[in-house]
């Protein structure tokens, strides 16, 4: 048991890392946002693990960016700037782990060896790990860079804004989230 859950915590902290890595590399949007994989490990580990180990692995990758310097700051008071970082660091990136409640129907789907299931599966659980942490990043917007919205309306700007990297970002790693779990379904297969 004990060696058990200290496999899970190597596990959460090897896919924190890669998590962080892979948000490394990946190309910026002309207007601003990147597009990464940073998605792929939280959701392979809230696939393998369960919902907590994908809320723990993306709030560790948040951690390890702002730990780093790798975050944007509001130009705000400190007090008002701590509330952002976590917006758009910690919460943003913790809440894609919810991915993992789609697990169960991944591994029925597997166990029937179902494809066309399993890909619904993964395809949602991708879904809502990018659309969380897409209303992460709206609501960050829209209370703290409103003044980047000009004469427009805060919430639209906030939303296509955000939109531009946040749907490639779903697409890509639904994409190799997909091929990964269908290809090799046991890297969902905790050991």
């Amino acid at each position: 048991m004990k060696n058990q859950r200290v496999l899970l915590l190597v596990e959460i902290a090897i896919f924190a890392a890669l998590g962080y890595i892979l948000d490394i590399i990946g190309f910026g949007m002309p207007q601003g946002g990147t597009v990464t994989f940073v998605l792929v490990p939280v959701i392979l580990i809230a696939f393998r693990r369960g919902v907590v180990a994908g809320l723990i692995t993306g709030l560790l990758i948040g951690l390890l960016q702002v730990v780093t310097g790798r975050f944007y700051a509001a130009p705000l008071s400190f007090e008002i700037v701590i509330i952002q970082v976590a917006i758009d660091y910690f919460i943003a990136f913790m809440v894609a782990g919810f991915a993992g409640f789609f697990r169960p129907a991944f591994m029925k789907a597997f166990e029937n060896k179902d494809t066309k299931k399993m890909v619904t599966a993964v395809i949602a659980g991708t879904f809502v790990a990018a659309l969380l942490r897409y209303f992460a990043h709206v609501l960050s917007g829209i209370l703290f860079f409103g003044e980047f919205a000009g004469d427009q309306n805060v919430i639209i700007y906030s939303l296509v804004y955000n939109s531009t990297y946040m749907i490639p970002v779903f697409l890509l790693a639904a994409f190799i989230c997909t091929i990964l779990f269908v290809k090799a379904p046991r890297l969902v297969l905790p050991n």
